[in-house]
């Protein structure tokens, strides 16, 4: 299986820094989930990212270049064999991690939290930390009806990792369940301004460098 960790365009910066290339605890964010996935055994050739930006190239592994412009969904890229999609601004936990790899499915498997919240969970609504995909041809369909229903107006913002999912289990579309998917409750979550990651630098430092679950 591949893992595939989606970064975005070179727009989704921190000041001026990617992302998923901001430092916490002197690691950058999409390193440590590089690191992570190979402590639970995924092979170097097995990891690739999706970016735009030249700077990711310093990370190792096979850089996918896509067109960014246009619906966010656009960003899981086709293949042929079973991938797992990940997203690269999340700070994922040693447990995050492991759950996702570890976690085996024949069709389509999605990792997100969930309420009631970690009392270390830094937001007060859920957030999509990957989807697990043996089924392409399933996603596939999923990802054309999400963008069918864009076109229609029938979204309620432009359709992310949640939207994907209501397709896929055939759920009411802009209705999140909680109950339908592998829950990851810890201090997992993505990263969208210097706020939240100030958190997760208080955190690494409060915990004097263990920064994994306890």
């Amino acid at each position: 299986m591949r893992y595939i960790i989606m970064c975005g365009s070179n727009h989704d910066t921190i000041n001026g820094t990617p992302r998923q290339l901001v430092e916490i605890g002197g690691e950058r964010i999409i390193d440590r989930t590089i690191r992570l996935l190979k402590k639970y055994g995924v092979k170097p050739y097995d990891i690739a990212i999706t970016a735009t930006d030249p700077a990711f190239y310093s990370c190792g592994v096979e850089i996918i270049q896509y067109d960014s412009h246009g619906p966010w969904h656009r960003c899981f890229m086709p293949s042929e064999e079973p991938a797992c999609y990940m997203f690269g601004d999340v700070v994922y936990s040693d447990y995050a991690i492991k759950t996702i790899v570890e976690t085996e499915t024949d069709d389509i498997e999605f990792f997100a939290s969930a309420p009631p919240f970690h009392p270390e969970y830094p937001k007060p609504w859920a957030e999509p930390f990957a989807f697990k995909v043996m089924n392409q041809e399933h996603f596939r369909n999923a990802l054309g009806t999400v963008a069918e229903l864009l076109e229609a107006g029938a979204w309620r913002r432009d359709p992310i990792a949640w939207e994907v999912w209501q397709i896929i289990k055939h759920t009411p579309i802009n209705r999140i369940i909680y109950d339908n998917y592998t829950v990851i409750n810890d201090f997992t979550c993505d990263i969208d301004c210097e706020a939240d990651v100030e958190i997760y630098r208080r955190r690494y430092n409060d915990s004097q460098g263990i920064f994994e679950t306890d």
